[in-house]
């Protein structure tokens, strides 16, 4: 705080000795001695002013949305988290692709998982300096070594704290990181049909690509695996996860454990390697963790390859209200 406090004794009257007349006449004299038990003015003071603080802080927190500043106000592990749209990008740079790219790609990683099945490649979104990083439980699913790059080409191991394979979310930690740039938590309730997005991912392990587009839609059910064996398959596969949606299968069989979470869809462009990537707003708070993604990089024809804008991305409310579980480390 900056404010400052005098303490007892420090008061001097600059009339004293004087004969002056009260600025009201109707304002009776000060006693010409101190009332016995008379309260001590510092802490008559300071309980309106600890109290406007601690309501300050209380308030900050409430409008910052921060359920999880409140769990750790202090620290490299404070989830910066935001129920409006905080605005990450500078001013000069607001609304434009170029200004989310800059100001939030620090904040996404390549993740390279290693199984007894081979390697696969996906990303993962940092939300605390300290190494924090939300992913898909697929990308890491059955994983027996994990390695992390960040955008500034620095490498690091990872492991596994929690997952969730009913959300397809994981939490893992990096080993030794400190100083990192954690990205800001978005508010995907306030998410609306037609608002522009940016991805950002390491599709086929082209680290830090940025695509763009809008939200096609809301609240779509999306199917996927929970079988650990199909995380080993996707590294056979190229890191095409397979899902269900409208009642069709896509990128291959999801076998016979499944579960179906609401999603965001989105025509920016998406491709293998996407999976735990982020999806954000024009203001640069992450609003969806990018998880399935319609590719036709298996077809027989070259021509048919490539993203054909159909992604699905897992709301941040879902990641941001199964955080503390994560962090607990659920292996569910």
């Amino acid at each position: 705080m900056t404010e400052s406090f005098h303490r007892s004794g420090e008061y001097e009257n600059p009339y004293e000795g004087q004969q002056q007349a009260p600025v009201n006449p109707e304002w009776p004299p000060p006693p010409a001695y101190a009332p016995a038990h008379a309260p001590h003015p510092k802490k008559r003071g300071r309980g309106p002013l600890a109290l406007l603080a601690a309501v300050a802080i209380v308030a900050a927190a409430i409008g910052g949305g921060t359920a999880y500043g409140i769990q750790e106000l202090t620290g490299n592990d404070t989830v910066a988290s935001s129920s409006t749209s905080t605005n990450v990008v500078p001013s000069s740079q607001k609304g434009t692709v170029s200004g989310v790219a800059k100001a939030v790609s620090p904040s996404i990683v390549e993740i390279s998982a290693d199984s007894n099945a081979g390697s696969s490649t996906g990303s993962g979104v940092i939300i605390t300096g300290d190494g924090e990083i939300i992913t898909n439980n697929h990308v890491i699913s059955g994983a027996s070594q994990i390695k992390v790059t960040t955008n500034d080409g620095k490498s690091y191991s990872a492991k596994v704290v929690g997952t969730d394979s009913k959300k397809d979310l994981a939490l893992i930690k990096l080993e030794n990181a400190a100083g990192l740039k954690a990205a800001t938590l978005g508010d995907s309730a306030g998410v609306q049909v037609g608002d522009e997005v940016v991805a950002i991912g390491s599709p086929e392990g082209l680290s830090g690509t940025v695509t763009s587009g809008i939200i096609s839609a809301l609240d779509r059910d999306v199917t996927v695996s929970t079988d650990e064996s199909q995380g080993q398959q996707q590294g056979q596969q190229g890191g095409e996860w397979p899902f269900e949606f409208g009642g069709r299968e896509f990128n291959g069989d999801t076998g016979s454990n499944t579960t179906t979470y609401k999603a965001l869809q989105t025509d920016a462009s998406l491709n293998p390697g996407n999976s735990g990537g982020a999806l954000i707003d024009m203001n640069g708070n992450i609003i969806g963790i990018n998880s399935a993604m319609y590719s036709a990089a298996g077809a027989s024809s070259s021509a048919a390859a490539g993203s054909v804008g159909l992604g699905f991305s897992i709301p941040i409310n879902t990641v941001k209200a199964d955080l503390a579980k994560l962090r607990a480390g659920s292996t569910d």
